[in-house]
């Protein structure tokens, strides 16, 4: 999410430099990128209202258009965070192959890590004192006391910042597993470290659907020992069970990078990827209107298997169609996406304690889930980037978000 195109200039690193082609800002990404952006303040806005109590303040629905924010929710985790680590591993080898190995990882530190850091240690505390002052209540009127810094503490994860978390021990892996490579093409004679730069390799349709089938089988199995709507306490991460999309992915990313698969896409391939995808939801619907609470979870059940088929043709139909939708339709920026672009990041990180406030503010109001949902995103969009405008502003930081 972070990572990228940056300046021409090649800073100093561990490995010998070799002279690469310079390559045309892809404004295309960028843009997706400010749309999965937002989909991250909607999903945590139909959560908000929703009947997924999965966030720092919710209103349960109390009326069925509640349904419509859980689906928009599912659709969502589908794919959406996904996306981002493929983008992310997309960037991955070009800032590798400018930094070399060490000042690579200094600059993932410093640009996930510091974030990451300001979110647990500021925004963090903000944004949950809500739901502090309301268990200290509970506590109370058992004649009890709860420190807040006991609350903290128990309650410790790194919230939406997971993602963060996660793309800082693969980017570490990616330069352990490049350090072996140099090694290993310097012990053969190769005159550099850097990986080869190669023609552009068309996506091969066999392959897509290979992968497909690969993501699902793997998801199922997985969710053997972490069942769907698991938890991990600590490090924060609110969804395990998509673990093989996210890794999967952001190797994906890597190799498309190398092979120039997001350029050798067809028009034909971005029809089909939505249309696979629409045609497995239609299909899936059933499934999921008459399973019963916990059955699609993982544990071998029939209903898990084909949850994990239909999370992985969708995703990967819908990364399809939208790439290549975007890339051909809109691969330009004017002023107002490059600002939206620009400030993408700093959404990312500050959107918590904004949508938090948005629900204080608007608790009084009482309509239905879906009314209710519209308005406060109607709300939240802009003010989130006015926010990130404003973070932004501040001395250094333009320098990390």
């Amino acid at each position: 999410m972070t990572d990228e195109p940056e300046s021409a200039a090649v800073q100093a690193g561990s490995e010998p430099a070799v002279a690469r082609p310079p390559r045309a800002r892809l404004y295309y990404v960028d843009n997706l990128r400010i749309v999965l952006t937002a989909l991250v303040v909607l999903h945590h806005t139909a959560v908000t209202y929703g009947n997924i109590p999965a966030w720092y303040y919710t209103e349960p629905a109390r009326d069925g258009s509640g349904v419509a924010l859980d689906l928009l929710v599912m659709l969502n985790q589908a794919f959406f965070m996904g996306f981002f680590f493929m983008i992310a591993g997309f960037f991955t080898p070009a800032s590798y192959d400018r930094k070399g190995g060490r000042p690579f990882l200094r600059d993932r530190l410093k640009r996930l890590g510091i974030p990451l850091l300001v979110f647990l240690l500021l925004i963090r505390p903000l944004t949950g004192i809500g739901g502090y002052f309301d268990l200290r209540a509970e506590f109370a009127d058992r004649g009890e006391s709860l420190p807040y810094w006991l609350y903290y503490l128990l309650s410790w994860d790194a919230g939406p910042l997971w993602f963060v978390e996660v793309l800082l021990v693969f980017a570490a892996l990616y330069a352990l597993v490049r350090r072996r490579r140099s090694r290993g093409l310097l012990a053969d004679g190769g005159a550099a470290a850097r990986e080869p730069i190669r023609a552009p390799r068309p996506l091969r349709p066999r392959a897509i659907v290979l992968f497909t089938v690969a993501l699902a089988l793997a998801t199922y199995l997985w969710r053997f020992p972490v069942p769907d709507g698991s938890y991990l306490p600590f490090v924060g991460l609110p969804s395990p069970s998509y673990f093989p999309q996210y890794a999967s992915f952001f190797v994906l990313g890597v190799l498309a990078h190398r092979r120039g698969w997001a350029g050798t896409l067809s028009r034909a391939a971005g029809r089909v990827g939505f249309a696979v995808a629409t045609v497995a939801t239609l299909a899936f619907l059933p499934v999921a209107a008459t399973a019963k609470p916990g059955v699609m979870d993982g544990h071998g059940t029939w209903q898990s298997l084909a949850l994990a088929v239909w999370q992985a043709t969708f995703a990967i139909g819908i990364v399809l169609g939208l790439t290549v939708l975007f890339r051909e339709r809109l691969n330009r920026q004017g002023r107002t996406a490059a600002f939206l672009s620009r400030h993408a990041f700093a959404v990312y990180v500050i959107h918590a304690p904004v949508l938090v406030g948005l629900g204080y503010a608007f608790r009084w109001l009482h309509a239905p889930a879906a009314a209710k949902f519209a308005l406060v995103a109607a709300v939240a969009l802009p003010l989130c980037w006015a926010v990130a405008y404003a973070v932004r502003s501040l001395p250094r930081a333009d320098r990390v978000l």
